[in-house]
């Protein structure tokens, strides 16, 4: 009677042992839980508006829709004023508004020609207008930064020896990042602190823009030993953002630099002009993105038919190609 007992006691504590969950299985189900949500954001300069490539305002909203975009950084958003003569450059109107009233869309106003349309509510609107929190439709947020960095002085024309204004010409690394910094270290910095501000509430983040500085990802010894760019240089705003924790989109998809430079500058010129000294054909737009919950999935190049763009828009409006990323979001 006792032995039987005892066998029985033994077959219960293993029917229990067998029954406990593993702590691998409590994981998967605690991962099997969390909802993911799919998102796609785009760096866009519109090029005053869409309205310099003299094409309708229906063709840069086309650009935005093949994309696929659900949240946009813009850069130069102002068209022109129809009125002729210099007066076209005055009271300006925001094409990218135009464009987010015409959707239903939420809109808002940068400083340096920039703007930010989002599908989704934007419900808070971030000092020195550097970007914005956005609510997403299961409720959760995000914070989307964005910048249309000064253009001038440019370095990669300085370093190419193309006049661009009255700056001189340079030679090495060191005076490239120190041409840089005294053109967008201000700016980058803005944007540094307010970052700062709300990154202790770990949500996801985003920063697009036009940087008019190339990466620190792409000019390196590799490419320029592959004669992709003129010499290795450490861009300073890449490198801040990167420092704070953000990832580029595009080199998560493409790591190889020398293989695909991924050129956003510019549709307009062509290699044979970089070979003879006329323009420096670069990687200037970026999508920049933070946190753990956000894995980037795909990023494409948005522009004007030919084997530099992913995207192929016809009558391309804009003398930048677009770039557009889509991630999933874990919660």
């Amino acid at each position: 009677m006792i032995r039987n007992l005892t066998i029985l006691c033994l077959g219960l504590l293993g029917m229990l042992a067998c029954s406990k969950p593993s702590s691998e299985d409590t994981q998967k189900t605690n991962a099997a839980k969390k909802e993911k949500t799919r998102l796609k954001v785009m760096a866009y300069n519109l090029w005053h508006g869409g309205d310099a490539g003299k094409q309708p305002l229906e063709k840069t909203m086309e650009v935005i829709q093949k994309a696929g975009a659900e949240i946009v950084g813009i850069s130069e958003p102002d068209g022109f004023n129809p009125n002729a003569g210099e007066e076209q450059y005055q009271n300006r109107p925001d094409n990218s508004k135009i464009i987010a009233e015409k959707w239903g869309w939420h809109h808002f106003r940068q400083k340096g020609g920039a703007s930010i349309i989002s599908k989704y509510k934007i419900v808070e609107e971030l000092p020195n207008q550097t970007g914005v929190k956005i609510e997403l439709p299961n409720g959760k947020h995000v914070y989307f930064f964005n910048a249309h960095f000064i253009h001038i002085p440019y370095q990669p024309y300085q370093l190419a020896e193309i006049k661009y204004g009255d700056y001189p010409y340079i030679k090495t690394e060191e005076e490239a990042i120190r041409w840089a910094n005294e053109a967008r270290k201000g700016e980058v910095e803005t944007i540094l602190t307010e970052m700062n501000k709300v990154a202790g509430e770990n949500a996801p983040m985003f920063m697009t823009g036009d940087f008019n500085e190339p990466s620190h990802l792409d000019w390196t010894e590799k490419a320029a030993e592959a004669g992709v760019v003129q010499i290795k240089v450490e861009w300073p705003a890449t490198k801040a953002f990167e420092g704070l924790g953000f990832v580029d989109a595009y080199r998560t998809i493409f790591p190889d630099e020398a293989k695909y430079p991924g050129d956003t500058w510019t549709p307009l010129s062509t290699p044979e002009d970089e070979k003879n000294g006329e323009d420096v054909l670069d990687r200037i737009d970026f999508v920049l993105v933070k946190g753990e919950q956000v894995k980037v999935l795909d990023t494409k190049i948005v522009g004007e038919v030919s084997e530099y763009s992913d995207i192929k828009i016809e009558n391309y409006p804009s003398d930048h190609r677009a770039v557009v990323s889509t991630v999933e979001l874990t919660w």
